[in-house]
C-alpha cells in the first residue's frame, strides 16, 4: 500500500489518541495496541505502512531469512511489523544489525510483539524508532524461526495487515486499516481540532463540565 507524502504528513500531525478514537469510529473496531507495546529507544514518532513478519517457535538454529528479506526489500518509510505464535515474549526479535539495515533502508521504525536488544547500539549509532514489548538480551536462535512475510500477523493484540497504517508515539501504536485510512484521517483531524476549541473554551468559562456539555466530548 502506498500512502501520499500529504497523508502520512497529516498522520504525524495528530495524536496518537485521536486516530485511535478515529480507527474506534470509522472502522468499529479497537485498533490500538497493548500498553506493554512502547517506545524503547526513543520517543520519535512513527507513520508508515506495515511490513509484518511472522515468527513461530523453534528448536532449530535458524536465521530470520524472511525478516533479512523484508528490509532489505521494503519500501522507504515503511515500518516492520513482527507478530510471534508462540507464548515466550522474553527474546529479542529485532537487534543491532537488523537496524543497521532498516536505518540504511530509511525506513520509518519497527514495532514487536516480543523483545528488542542492543538498545545502547540502537540509541547512540542509529536513533532509530523501536516500538517493543520488552527489552531482552535473548536471541531468537533456537527459538523462533521466521515463517511469514507481509502475511496477517497479530501484534499487541491487534490484527495488522500488510499495508495498514502505524502510526505510533509516546502514548502509543495505533494500527489504522489500510481501507479505512483517508476516512480515519479526516475524522482525527475533526477531533482533533474540535478538541483544540474545546480545551479553549473551558479555559475561558474555567469549568471542564461546561466544555465537555458544549462540545460532548471527553
Amino acid at each position: 500500500m502506498v500512502y501520499s507524502r500529504d497523508v502520512i504528513e497529516k498522520f504525524r500531525s495528530v495524536a496518537t489518541a485521536s486516530v485511535a478514537d478515529a480507527v474506534d469510529q470509522i472502522a468499529g473496531k479497537r485498533g490500538y495496541m497493548s500498553h506493554e507495546i512502547k517506545p524503547r529507544i526513543n520517543d520519535r514518532k512513527i507513520v508508515g505502512p506495515a511490513v509484518t513478519i511472522k515468527e513461530a517457535p523453534t528448536t532449530d538454529v535458524l536465521p530470520p531469512e524472511l525478516a533479512l528479506d523484508a528490509i532489505d526489500e521494503s519500501e522507504e518509510g515503511s515500518v516492520i511489523v513482527i507478530g510471534l505464535e508462540g507464548s515466550d515474549r522474553d527474546v529479542a526479535v529485532w537487534g543491532g544489525i537488523m537496524t543497521a539495515g532498516a536505518h540504511a533502508r530509511k525506513l520509518a521504525g519497527a514495532v514487536l510483539d516480543a523483545g528488542v536488544r542492543d538498545v545502547t547500539e540502537i540509541r547512540r549509532d542509529y536513533d532509530f524508532p523501536v516500538y517493543a514489548r520488552s527489552v531482552s538480551p535473548g536471541t531468537t536462535l533456537g527459538r523462533y524461526k521466521t515463517t511469514g512475510k507481509n502475511v496477517p500477523v497479530e501484534c499487541g493484540g491487534v490484527l495488522v495487515h500488510p499495508g495498514d497504517l502505524i502510526v505510533a508515539d509516546s502514548d502509543g501504536v495505533v494500527v489504522v486499516p489500510r481501507e479505512h485510512a483517508q476516512q480515519v484521517l479526516e475524522r482525527a483531524l475533526e477531533i482533533e481540532q474540535r478538541e483544540a476549541l474545546q480545551a479553549k473554551f473551558i479555559q475561558e468559562v474555567k469549568s471542564v463540565r461546561e466544555g465537555i456539555k458544549k462540545y460532548n466530548r471527553i
